[in-house]
């Protein structure tokens, strides 16, 4: 029997429900935020992200799903890879298309899968997928404030709550070279003691051992130099009014200065958002600033930006299943003369909107036994005594009540529940 590849899985009704909700409720308030749906392949050469997320990440380094195109005598085949998130895409299409030739901050969201091959466990697929969206175009921070309120909005208006907001910056290109000088003599003594990975991290890319996740790891770790100690005076001014901004709209947070992301592009404001039914592994998501990343991946002109991306697998096991119906009718017609007239009236019902589920079974007993199983909020019977009386019986599922209604009774009725 063949069955899914390891680390992917089918999202099936009624959890298929649930996910439409959330990406509904993100569709929704993207709209009040002026943000537009961008839609990028799901693979790219591989030295967009090569470039853009960086060498020596674990994305690029380990998780990443690449294979050679095929090729010609005439045209050789170019690497291809399945992409991996997508900020490095999105600012791929935004300089290919010269988008910032258009006013004002291009604002832009995504819903989608991506690809790594990382270790599934809970919560962590290597088929997984992202709702996120990116800010282009403005270096200023209450762009960043603006954002991260609406990722928290998400958040709420899809349930969620007792969730927490980390925030850090990881400063420039100015002052991060100093913080990097003191962390790598820190870690000369240090390294032999942290896990494989710090070890070699501690020589290619010292600020990515501040991500490490080895439990054992973390009290070293944390006698290590703080960034924000290290700040320039436009960096601690940029996060100051970061801050400030936050506060102003009642959004709480709390300062962590080891939080620097997994990917090498960001810089200044770096933020993530935690929850606790999710274990060890508890991001929900996570975003910051990119202000060098077009120039990193080959274009001449800057494109500051910032911008998030929310787990919407983790989302959704930190929501919870829904228990809505799964269908509002369930049709039963008893006979010939009620199926022709069950076909009129699920036209009728479908055509306000109200789902309907008809049923292939004559017995009444076995159709309303499915009507239960399917989780149908009412079941509509129709025989030749409701066709003679132009009645139909109306059940509600979940008290047992039945009343007869006329046809054009039946919307009002059922949209009441």
């Amino acid at each position: 029997m063949i069955k899914a590849i390891k680390g992917t899985r089918d999202i099936l009704p009624p959890a298929s429900a649930v996910w439409n909700r959330v990406e509904a409720v993100a569709r929704e308030v993207f709209r009040t935020f002026n943000y537009h749906e961008i839609r990028t392949p799901i693979f790219e050469e591989t030295a967009l992200f090569a470039r853009g997320v960086g060498e020596d990440t674990d994305i690029v380094g380990k998780e990443m799903y690449t294979w050679e195109d095929r090729g010609t005598p005439e045209s050789p085949g170019t690497s291809l890879t399945l992409r991996p998130e997508a900020t490095a895409s999105v600012m791929r299409a935004y300089i290919e298309h010269r988008l910032d030739q258009i006013p004002g901050v291009k604002k832009f969201y995504y819903i989608g899968p991506m690809f790594r091959r990382e270790r599934p466990q809970k919560g962590r697929y290597r088929q997984f997928f992202q709702i996120g969206a990116e800010a282009i175009g403005s270096e200023s921070p209450v762009v960043d404030a603006e954002v991260i309120e609406m990722v928290v909005e998400i958040l709420k208006q899809c349930g969620l709550s007792d969730f927490q907001l980390l925030l850090n910056s990881v400063g420039d290109g100015k002052c991060r070279p100093r913080f990097m000088d003191a962390l790598r003599e820190k870690l000369v003594a240090m390294a032999p003691q942290l896990c494989g990975d710090c070890q070699r991290r501690a020589v290619t890319n010292p600020l990515r051992v501040l991500d490490c996740k080895v439990p054992q790891d973390q009290a070293l770790i944390d006698t290590l130099p703080s960034i924000l100690d290290h700040l320039c005076e436009e960096c601690h001014a940029h996060f100051k009014i970061v801050q400030a901004h936050l506060r102003g709209r009642g959004i709480a947070f709390e300062v962590k200065p080891r939080l620097v992301r997994g990917l090498d592009y960001y810089m200044r404001t770096t933020f993530e958002i935690t929850h606790g039914s999710l274990g060890a592994q508890n991001s929900v998501l996570g975003g910051g600033r990119y202000d060098v990343l077009a120039e990193s991946i080959g274009s001449k002109v800057p494109a500051p930006g910032i911008g998030f991306s929310i787990g919407e697998d983790r989302l959704v096991m930190s929501v919870g299943e829904s228990s809505e119906p799964v269908v509002d009718v369930y049709l039963a017609p008893m006979g010939e003369a009620a199926e022709t007239l069950a076909g009129t009236l699920a036209a009728e019902l479908r055509a306000q909107g109200i789902s309907v589920e008809r049923s292939v079974d004559r017995k009444l007993k076995r159709a309303l036994e499915v009507a239960n199983k399917m989780g149908a909020r009412f079941a509509l019977i129709v025989g030749d005594n409701e066709i003679a009386d132009g009645k139909y019986l109306l059940k509600d599922m979940a008290s047992g009540e039945q009343e007869s209604l006329a046809r054009d009774e039946l919307v009002s009725r059922i949209r009441k529940n």
